[in-house]
């Protein structure tokens, strides 16, 4: 196969059969590069501390407290170190995008800094200096709990309005110029911590600025929510979200953990996409995501890090073929109208959905999407021997680390030989704000 790419950093044409005729030849199986459509960099540094069992009923709630205290020592400088070091390691193992779901906005204080952007601008300077594609989705978190109750004085970090998550948006597309690997939306927290009003004012608020933007938002991921949901509105989560809001394929459902068959097939037959983030879900305990049905229906799905327990697309893809097999007790589950092979299925069909949940044309090796390749190491004793399907079922299922060698984003080369240009020098950084955060 023949691969040309335009001076945009598009796929220009895939010719088949072809002669090199000059091009470089790739130094191993080739795959389109991968979405992560959920993150909160800022967790990337939090990664292995809350192991420790602080009651007899630790669950996500517990965990909450402990990054309570994290976030609180935070700094724009800490930010934007710890976003270039998680967005390198995400490079590394084949990410080639990322949704920033930002919710920290303001100084340590609680209050507004002078420009409110600064917070979000930071991870947009840490995502072009490592080379991802990044798609920024400033939160509104208005209220603590269902109901519009106020929020609590160590969440006063996370306070927005209307007004402030708008210009965040602003200053970001003015930050960015005409870059094609950068796209602006917003994310309403969840139902929890956005009323009805403001969810419909802000929806309108962002289509007025761009109708294509992403829209981005936490739902139904523990049943204590659920439960609290049911009581303020007599509805569940995705249920009120989707009698509400316009919910369509530009809407990215986080979790949606907990749902019935109904909400199941009705969030699907919307066309938003579910944002999966396996490894967090799996370390939180939230609950398995009821991926057979939705997919039966029709539905689409990405995967995202969330908290970056993990940085790993293949981890997160195992994690989720491998809670479906647990759940039935049966194998080889997600298989698809293309191939039989479970992990080709499995990357295709979360690059193809992420790819769409970041508003950018990505996932897929053809004409007019982003030039993003993952090329695998032809010299892995993991990948020896194997053709065709094989390949991407090895990835994701052999447990293997390091398979990752080359990775193109937009037509840029940015991993070369399984390294990234400024990995020692974010490594060394990102260890020295760790160090001073846990001090």
């Amino acid at each position: 196969m023949r691969i040309e790419v335009d001076p945009r950093g598009d796929f220009a044409a895939i010719h088949a059969q072809s002669i090199p005729q000059g091009a470089e030849r790739l130094a191993g199986p080739v795959l389109p590069g991968m979405a992560n459509v959920h993150s909160h960099a800022f967790q990337r540094a939090m990664a292995g501390l809350t192991e420790v069992r602080g009651s007899h009923d630790d669950d996500f709630w517990t965990w909450r407290e402990l990054m309570y205290q994290f976030v609180a020592r935070l700094t724009p400088e800490d930010a934007q170190a710890i976003a270039r070091h998680l967005y390198i390691e995400m490079l590394t193992h084949g990410y080639t995008a990322v949704a920033e779901f930002h919710y920290v906005h303001n100084d340590r204080d609680g209050k507004p800094y002078a420009d409110p952007a600064e917070m979000l601008l930071r991870h947009l300077a840490g995502a072009r200096e490592a080379g991802i594609a990044i798609t920024l989705l400033p939160v509104l978190y208005a209220a603590s709990n269902f109901g519009g109750q106020p929020l609590q004085p160590r969440q006063q970090r996370f306070a927005g309005s209307l007004a402030s998550v708008l210009t965040m948006i602003e200053r970001a597309r003015a930050a960015a110029g005409v870059s094609l690997d950068l796209r602006t939306g917003v994310a309403p927290h969840s139902l929890r911590a956005v009323d009805p009003v403001q969810m419909s004012e802000l929806v309108a608020g962002v289509r007025s600025i761009d109708p294509t933007a992403p829209i981005h938002i936490h739902c139904a991921e523990q049943t204590k929510e659920v439960d609290d949901c049911v009581g303020w509105s007599g509805m569940r989560p995705v249920q009120w979200l989707l009698e509400h809001l316009p919910v369509d394929a530009r809407w990215c459902v986080v979790h949606a953990t907990h749902m019935t068959p109904e909400e199941t097939r009705a969030l699907a037959q919307s066309g938003a996409i579910a944002g999966l983030c396996p490894s967090t879900e799996a370390n939180l305990g939230d609950g398995i995501f009821p991926l057979l049905g939705y997919r039966r229906a029709g539905g689409r799905y990405g995967i995202g890090g969330d908290s970056h327990v993990s940085r790993d697309p293949a981890e997160e893809l195992r994690l989720l073929e491998y809670t479906q097999r647990l759940a039935t007790r049966r194998r080889n589950l997600v298989a698809g109208a293309r191939t039989d092979a479970v992990g080709t299925t499995l990357w295709l069909e979360a690059a193809e959905g992420g790819g769409a949940a970041l508003g950018r044309a990505m996932g897929a090796i053809m004409p007019g999407r982003r030039a993003d390749l993952v090329v695998l190491r032809a010299d892995s004793a993991d990948l020896a021997g194997r053709t065709g399907d094989a390949i991407a079922n090895s990835l994701i299922f052999s447990g293997a680390r390091g398979l990752v060698r080359d990775v193109m984003v937009g037509g840029k080369w940015l991993v070369r030989d399984t390294c990234h240009p400024l990995e020692r020098q974010s490594d060394a950084q990102f260890r020295r704000v760790t160090a001073r955060l846990l001090s």
